[in-house]
């Protein structure tokens, strides 16, 4: 395992009920192949070296005897390898019967686990033949020339790299309370799941709807293997099913129905894991203990990201975008409309730039207001030039307010900025961060003043983005009395305004939406070129959003460190960024995220909508002066 990275498979071998010789040569030739694509773990169905559907058969002693032959036979052909590797067997434990779990790495068996739910109904009677993980005490038994106890108690298998593992038995995953919780609960990061659920109409789904369920619910890498062609079809058929989940996402499946073998092979992000469980306190609960088994050592390989990383982390996908976007608008309206209805005001003061920031926060007040069945006049829509307002945004601006129906301000701050640079002794002609935050600190006060004039209350614009970056004036608009972005990213910004849109059939309100979305963000606090033209664009500045959105998803989620995300940004930009362009904005990411965090600390209130926030009264809370220098001097030497 590197950066936390596990890969696992999930195999479908092709079987002959009842021959023994023929399962393990199809088990034998996918251990390879996995084995030479870098597998860690594999797990095959259930019963895989007699095929599940034997029925009376397994009261057969040579069955059983043949069974345990291939066992030695497998030990021998896995001598040197250093794969894991999970095979169902029946194994006879004093006077039962047992449908097992057979984990053998290096030629050893590492420990056999029992199945504990037997089913008795419909098409499978396995109590005619098989007894249950509750029915025996902890015993010692000789399996294959290896002596190996068989307990009822939960067991853990523990990877040289400190991976844990447990196993499930098929029907353990449908009982109401399956092995795999308890099994989580006392450290498991993956459960393998060795299966033999047949093929019904709609149980395909209602199957991956219950492992993604129960992968989300233990938060564990969930990896079934169900058995596929060459069982028996006296009187129901299987499919084969090879599926890898992550924290009730599926990662990869098998082809069903296929007369080939089938392996799902993916890496599982167990450091992800770990994190989502570091959160939750119902996880560091259980008093119970297990049996932990640790695996053999293996030689280390060169690490390749193979899996898929989602560049843009925050932004929903696919038939879920609509719902999505409409689903964040309600939660920024609902916060904003509990907000004037405690205060009583009827009226809010917003500084509209024609920008994203504040084209977002001005629709969600129109929401806001339409659904409180107030006068939309009661927005004071506020925009203020200054030196180095475009006519695009300008004019954008206020064709939006006009169209929306909100109260028009119009209030430049030129001379009083201009007089402000007399009194505190400042060149105009410097264009530095006094000339900047001037402006900015400006507009915040008179947005706060119009608003104690009205009676209302300021509407911030700052989004999730800027507060990760630090990048607001402090005390301007830094400062609000309400953030209804404050938990929008940058990169979902333009997403939600394209989502309303959708909602207007004013022609000029839809255009004006699209101008926003097509502009270069910009402060605009430094004068346009020549030609009229926004001269400073943020991105130039801080770096491409989609970047720092990208870091400050994994950083915050998961508290991955900067190296792992470096690998992951190499991946999820690979020929869209170089890789010393990824580090240097990284770098920059991690300097103004620790230096900014003052400004994080005294934020005004704003609505959670995701998972990540940087609300120093909820889930971000970290000291000013923190060093960054930890930080910064993994990436500066990778």
């Amino acid at each position: 395992m590197k950066f936390g990275f596990i890969k696992i498979a999930a195999a479908v071998p092709t079987v002959k009920v009842g021959d023994c010789e023929f399962n393990l040569q199809q088990i034998e030739s996918i251990i390879a192949q996995a084995e030479g694509k870098g597998v860690e773990i594999i797990v095959f169905p259930e019963l895989s070296l007699t095929g599940y559907s034997c029925q009376d058969l397994f009261r057969q002693h040579l069955l059983l005897d043949a069974a345990e032959e291939s066992v030695m036979m497998l030990l021998d052909f896995t001598r040197q390898l250093d794969i894991i590797s999970i095979i169902g067997m029946p194994v006879i434990v004093g006077d039962l019967l047992l449908n097992c779990a057979v984990v053998i790495q290096k030629g050893q068996i590492l420990g056999i686990v029992p199945k504990t739910v037997i089913p008795n109904y419909g098409e499978f009677y396995e109590k005619r033949w098989f007894g249950s993980a509750k029915d025996i005490k902890p015993t010692e038994i000789r399996l294959a020339g290896n002596t190996v106890m068989v307990s009822p108690e939960p067991c853990l298998f523990r990877t040289c790299d400190d991976v844990l593992f447990g196993i499930e038995i098929c029907e353990d995953l449908w009982a109401p309370v399956p092995p795999s919780n308890q099994l989580s609960l006392l450290g498991a990061d993956l459960i393998f799941n060795l299966s033999a659920s047949n093929d019904l109409i709609g149980k395909h789904d209602y199957l991956k709807s219950l492992i993604s369920q129960q992968s989300a619910r233990t938060i564990t890498g969930y990896v079934y293997s169900g058995c596929g062609f060459g069982e028996s079809t006296q009187d129901v058929v299987y499919g084969g099913n090879a599926l890898i989940y992550e924290n009730g996402k599926l990662l990869s499946e098998g082809e069903r129905f296929s007369m080939k073998p089938q392996m799902s092979i993916m890496q599982v992000d167990v450091e992800r894991l770990r994190a989502e469980k570091l959160a939750r306190q119902e996880f560091k609960e259980s008093t119970s203990t297990a049996t932990i088994i640790n695996c053999r050592s293996y030689t280390p390989r060169d690490f390749v990201l193979e899996r898929e990383v989602d560049a843009s982390p925050f932004i929903p996908k696919g038939e879920d975008m609509n719902s999505s976007c409409e689903e964040i608008l309600n939660i920024q309206t609902f916060g904003l409309i509990k907000r004037l209805v405690h205060t009583g005001s009827k009226r809010v003061v917003i500084g509209v730039s024609g920008g994203l920031d504040s084209t977002l926060a001005l629709l969600v007040s129109v929401r806001a207001f339409d659904q409180l069945e107030l006068d939309r006049r009661g927005i004071i829509a506020v925009t203020m030039p200054g030196f180095g307002t475009t006519d695009l945004t300008y004019n954008n601006a206020l064709l939006l307010m006009k169209n929306l129906g909100v109260t028009v301000r119009e209030i430049s701050i030129a001379k009083s900025v201009m007089l402000h640079f007399e009194d505190i002794g400042h060149d105009a002609n410097v264009h530095d961060v006094t000339y900047e935050n001037s402006q900015a600190r400006e507009r915040t006060q008179i947005l706060m003043d119009l608003s104690n004039q009205v009676g209302g209350l300021v509407v911030g614009t700052g989004d999730l983005s800027e507060l990760a970056l630090g990048w607001a004036t402090y005390n301007g608009d830094h400062m609000s009395m309400y953030g209804v972005n404050a938990g929008v990213p940058k990169t979902l910004i333009k997403y939600l305004i394209m989502n309303e849109i959708k909602q207007y059939e004013d022609d000029t309100i839809r255009n004006v939406l699209q101008s926003v979305i097509d502009t270069p963000i910009s402060p605009e606090l430094i004068p346009a070129d020549e030609d009229g033209n926004i001269k400073q664009k943020t991105e130039d500045l801080v770096g491409p959003y989609e970047l720092h959105d990208f870091f400050l998803y994994y950083f915050l989620r998961f508290g991955f460190r900067p190296l792992k995300l470096y690998v992951l940004a190499q991946k999820a930009f690979a020929g869209k960024f170089s890789d010393d362009v990824i580090k240097h904005w990284l770098q920059t990411f991690l300097r103004r995220f620790f230096n900014q965090q003052f400004k994080r600390s005294c934020l005004p209130d704003g609505p959670k909508v995701g998972s990540v926030s940087l609300s120093p009264r909820g889930d971000w809370r970290m000291p000013s002066d923190a060093s960054n220098n930890l930080w910064l001097k993994e990436i500066e030497n990778c």
